[in-house]
């Protein structure tokens, strides 16, 4: 099938958050779309009336054509698959997929962080899979689940970046992927696209200022309440960091103010100011737990490539390093080593350049 021919069917692999809003928002746009979870009990609703009712941006009950934890059937039915699990699973989910996949597929990573499309595609190779190609972005909406029934989108972020493993590949499907998501523009490559994350400088800095909170539990607006002058002092030396680390690899990485402005919007000219100005972020609440997804998906699969990338590149990174020894320590998890490495993208043995060389292809 040509890559840019609309597709009658697409699959959503997860059923947390990010995944109900992506299949809310596709079927939206009239898209016939097949929900994966592996626990179809813990949306019992939406499976029973085949439907996600939607809240707040996104409002109304969109249809879904199947909800079910067959892969093999979604992955038959469905030429495009969105992969929106937690990117700490990926191995596993390429493992799954991969006795499924035949040439003409297309998997989208749905939040790739940092070289996700290469720790995917090189862990599909691994399983012996046929040859399909992966594109990744970020997750693109604010959302929360609504019980079991829908899902509550606080908002979308208006602009992102994306890429495939190589050049052909993000050019192969960039129409289909503007089409469906208007705001989404390519990437020089999957080190800029990783970087380009707000939520990677972000979660784990604020979570780290307010650690005794978090880990009490307590109440706590995370972005409004979670930062002061001083604390966000943390967040802009972690941001010094990535910039110099994309400039290590050609991948030029915008300020986190200028993202905050491309993605929802803000005012004021400092970080923190923008930051309390994002409409999205105000009633976001902290985690309940220092061993919450995103700051385990933050550490992992951004934080932790990041450091040996840079460690290649001969960039120093302090803040970074001692934020995964950091949550190494409190989450009882060597990150250096279950995170993804450079073993896990492909490239233990390769040296800087040529790092870069298949960085460029």
């Amino acid at each position: 099938m040509p890559p840019e021919r609309r597709s009658c069917d697409i699959g959503v692999l997860g059923a947390g958050s990010e995944g109900l809003a992506l299949a809310a928002h596709l079927a939206s746009l009239g898209e016939s779309v097949h929900l994966h979870t592996r626990r179809p009990g813990r949306i019992r609703a939406i499976a029973r009336a085949r439907a996600i009712r939607a809240r707040g941006l996104l409002q109304g009950s969109f249809p879904l054509a199947a909800v079910g934890d067959d892969l093999r059937e979604v992955t038959r039915r469905c030429r495009v698959l969105f992969v929106a699990t937690v990117t700490t699973a990926y191995r596993s989910v390429a493992a799954a997929l991969a006795p499924h996949l035949e040439p003409g597929h297309l998997v989208v990573l749905f939040s790739g962080k940092l070289c996700g499309s290469a720790e995917f595609g090189h862990a599909l190779a691994g399983c012996g899979a046929a040859r399909v190609d992966v594109v990744e972005t970020d997750a693109l909406f604010a959302a929360r689940a609504w019980e079991d029934q829908g899902v509550v989108v606080h908002g979308k972020k208006k602009w992102n970046l994306f890429t495939g493993i190589d050049r052909a590949t993000t050019e192969r499907h960039g129409q289909r992927l503007r089409r469906l998501f208007p705001g989404l523009e390519p990437a020089r490559g999957q080190v800029q696209r990783g970087l380009t994350d707000f939520g990677a400088v972000a979660h784990a800095t604020i979570a780290l200022a307010n650690i005794s909170r978090i880990d009490r539990a307590e109440e706590l607006l995370f972005y409004r309440e979670g930062l002061s002058e001083r604390t966000v002092v943390l967040m802009e030396r972690v941001e010094q960091e990535f910039q110099r680390v994309g400039e290590a690899y050609d991948a030029p990485v915008p300020s986190m103010v200028e993202l905050l402005d491309r993605y929802y919007g803000c005012e004021g000219g400092s970080l923190l100011e923008a930051m309390r100005s994002v409409h999205v972020y105000r009633d976001i609440t902290a985690p309940r737990s220092l061993n919450h997804r995103f700051l385990r998906e933050d550490v992992a699969s951004t934080l932790v490539p990041l450091t040996q990338l840079a460690e290649r590149a001969a960039v120093p990174t302090p803040m970074t390093d001692a934020l995964v020894s950091l949550f190494s320590a409190l989450g009882g998890e060597d990150y250096r080593r279950t995170g993804r490495t450079l073993a896990r993208l492909g490239w233990d043995g390769l040296s800087y350049d040529e790092i870069r060389g298949a960085l460029s292809r």
